[in-house]
């Protein structure tokens, strides 16, 4: 199971972090990514990580705002988020694959969180 928390309400150039717990799986054979789906629109990938940690991506959109981590002594990827937009608003999902290959297709995930909310106002 996943399960990511750390979604709230935060003002335009404010800051959040996303937490997502692995339990039940070897957390580190897993590639690890965070998407996201705002209003309206599909689900798009947001940063991927490697099982390592040693191989990231970030979409053009979060470059330089956005980072993401793991550490797998608690089976936990982060995904810190600074500089906040209106337009970052979406539903947040953390995504696990199977290999331990960093992925940006959606279809290559087998597991998935429940989803937490980032609202950013203007």
């Amino acid at each position: 199971q996943l399960q990511a928390s750390g979604g709230g309400l935060v003002q335009a150039g404010g800051s959040l972090r996303l937490s997502c717990v692995v339990s039940g799986r070897t957390f580190s054979r897993y590639g690890m990514g965070w998407f996201r789906q705002a209003p309206g629109r599909e689900r798009d990938v947001v940063a991927a990580i490697s099982w390592s940690g040693g191989t990231t991506y970030y979409a053009d959109s979060v470059k330089g705002r956005f980072t993401i981590s793991r550490d797998n002594a608690k089976n936990t990827v982060y995904q810190q988020m600074n500089s906040l937009k209106p337009e970052d608003t979406a539903v947040y999902y953390c995504a696990g694959r199977n290999g331990q290959a960093m992925g940006t297709i959606q279809s290559s995930y087998q597991y998935w969180g429940q989803g937490t909310l980032v609202t950013v106002s203007s």
